[in-house]
């Protein structure tokens, strides 16, 4: 379904400004690397991002979200919303967060209980160094 996939959103503005990339970095396995804030105006590139990655046949779905710097409710919403559909298939969503800007909102909602956590890549499961 997708190589590589690098996607940006917002108004050129850095703070109103995601980046998201697909990739597939190792066999049976898609990763979506997200970077920025996701708030009310970036939320809806992050749930079409998610939906592409929910759409793979890889039996491991990865998101990254070490590089985002501010979690807003409606990127929390659309979290849930890809946990949901992703234990719709019978697989679970995995996200890599060290950070407090997601963990924090996981965490206090309860929430975190919808996704496999890891730290850092390597926990996740994707190779060394990718």
């Amino acid at each position: 379904m997708f190589d590589t996939i690098p996607s940006t959103t917002g108004d050129g503005d850095a703070d109103q400004s995601i980046l998201t990339e697909l990739t597939r970095p190792a066999p049976g396995t898609a990763l979506l690397t997200v970077s920025g804030e996701i708030d009310t105006i970036t939320a809806p590139h992050l749930e079409a991002a998610l939906d592409t990655l929910l759409q793979a046949d890889d039996a491991t779905l990865v998101a990254d979200l070490q590089g985002i710097t501010f979690l807003a409710s409606s990127g929390l919403a659309v979290l849930i919303q890809a946990a949901h559909r992703a234990e719709r298939s019978r697989r679970r969503l995995h996200l890599v967060a060290s950070g407090r800007q997601v963990r924090r909102p996981l965490e206090i909602t309860g929430t975190d209980q919808l996704f496999d956590l890891h730290d850092d890549r390597t926990s996740a499961g994707l190779p060394a160094g990718g």
